[in-house]
């Protein structure tokens, strides 16, 4: 059976608009930036400086059938979770005084939508995985209109 690459690409790009549409849904919150420490601020951006490069990656490998790389890539995103790095008991304490649970669960599931992705890669589900590329950039466009608007100005709320 002759499988066409225009099929996982619409899925994809259908993945992507599907995203922006969040942007209606979202609510403005307050942004958590400026309530980091110095140290939590480096390693959410480290963090985020990962999930970019390798989001644009997988949305090439998802787009020509390389399962390989969304496996790889989405294990990744999964293992770039901030609060699995090695975060001292101080720093846990100021990241949770600094964010609400809201911000947790996103960052939760955007993370655990990655080890889903990368599943998919295992089993070469192409449309399934499309569908959690998905989801994993409607969960950043939700979490950065809601606690980065100060950083990502197309966010921000037009008064």
């Amino acid at each position: 059976m002759k499988i066409s690459i225009w099929r996982p690409t619409r899925i994809v790009i259908g993945a992507i608009i599907l995203s922006f549409g969040a942007l209606t849904l979202a609510l403005a919150a307050e942004p958590i930036g400026p309530k980091l420490t110095p140290r939590l601020k480096e390693l959410l951006t480290s963090e985020m400086k990962q999930v970019s490069k390798a989001t644009a990656n997988l949305a090439i490998a998802i787009a020509s059938g390389d399962h390989s790389t969304v496996v790889d890539l989405g294990a990744r995103v999964h293992d770039s979770f901030i609060l699995k790095q090695s975060l001292t008991s101080k720093d846990k304490k100021d990241l949770m005084a600094a964010v609400p649970p809201e911000f947790v669960g996103l960052d939760r599931r955007f993370h655990s939508l990655a080890a889903k992705l990368s599943d998919a890669g295992k089993t070469g589900d192409s449309a399934l995985q499309g569908f959690y590329f998905g989801q994993m950039l409607e969960a950043c466009v939700q979490c950065h209109s809601q606690y980065a608007s100060d950083r990502f100005k197309g966010f921000a709320v037009k008064k």
